[in-house]
């Protein structure tokens, strides 16, 4: 396993909530990659796209997410880290990247109010177009993906604990289907 383990997906996917129990059990640190960029910008993430613009927005999260040192973390990423070539790129290199897989209805069910979680929608884009676009791009980047269809936390953080431990053990990378 890589000193990182970076997850990928979906808003309402459970990144976050996962990677808090993810890093428990690992004995590791937990970092929000959103929490970085509000930081760092002193702004909501719907504060920088309504006032910057979306393509301004993913400048600024590539360059926080490839600016991210961390050892003995596990990152959860914004939904649209994935955009972001350079970034993704560095944080393959130090971590294990895990794409936790839903449903389109079962994020729709999670995600609540699109404006309000800062979720990267073009202005003629549905949220359907977004989910199709960004699921061959999750794949594209994981190393690990983990269907979490129907799993509580408890259980996600364990499968994804046991993948890794496997894929670390054998130095080969495990099919999830």
């Amino acid at each position: 396993m890589k000193n990182n383990v970076v997850l990928i997906g979906m808003p309402g996917a459970g990144k976050s909530t996962v990677g808090v129990v993810l890093a428990k059990l690992l004995g590791f640190r937990f970092l929000d990659s959103d929490l970085l960029i509000q930081e760092a910008e002193k702004r909501l993430l719907s504060e920088i796209i309504a006032q910057d613009g979306l393509e301004r927005f993913m400048q600024i999260e590539d360059e926080i997410n490839a600016g991210i040192r961390a050892e003995n973390t596990v990152i959860a990423t914004g939904g649209s880290a994935v955009y972001g070539r350079r970034a993704m790129e560095q944080l393959r290199m130090h971590g294990s990247v895990v794409y936790l897989r839903l449903s389109f209805e079962e994020i729709c069910a999670r995600v609540g109010d699109i404006k309000q979680r800062g979720i990267v929608l073009r202005e003629d884009q549905t949220f359907r177009a977004l989910y199709d676009e960004r699921c061959p791009l999750y794949e594209r980047f994981a190393e690990l993906t983990v269907d979490a269809e129907g799993r509580s936390v408890e259980e996600l953080a364990l499968r994804i604990l046991s993948l890794l431990r496997q894929e670390n053990e054998t130095g080969v990378r495990i099919p999830l289907r």
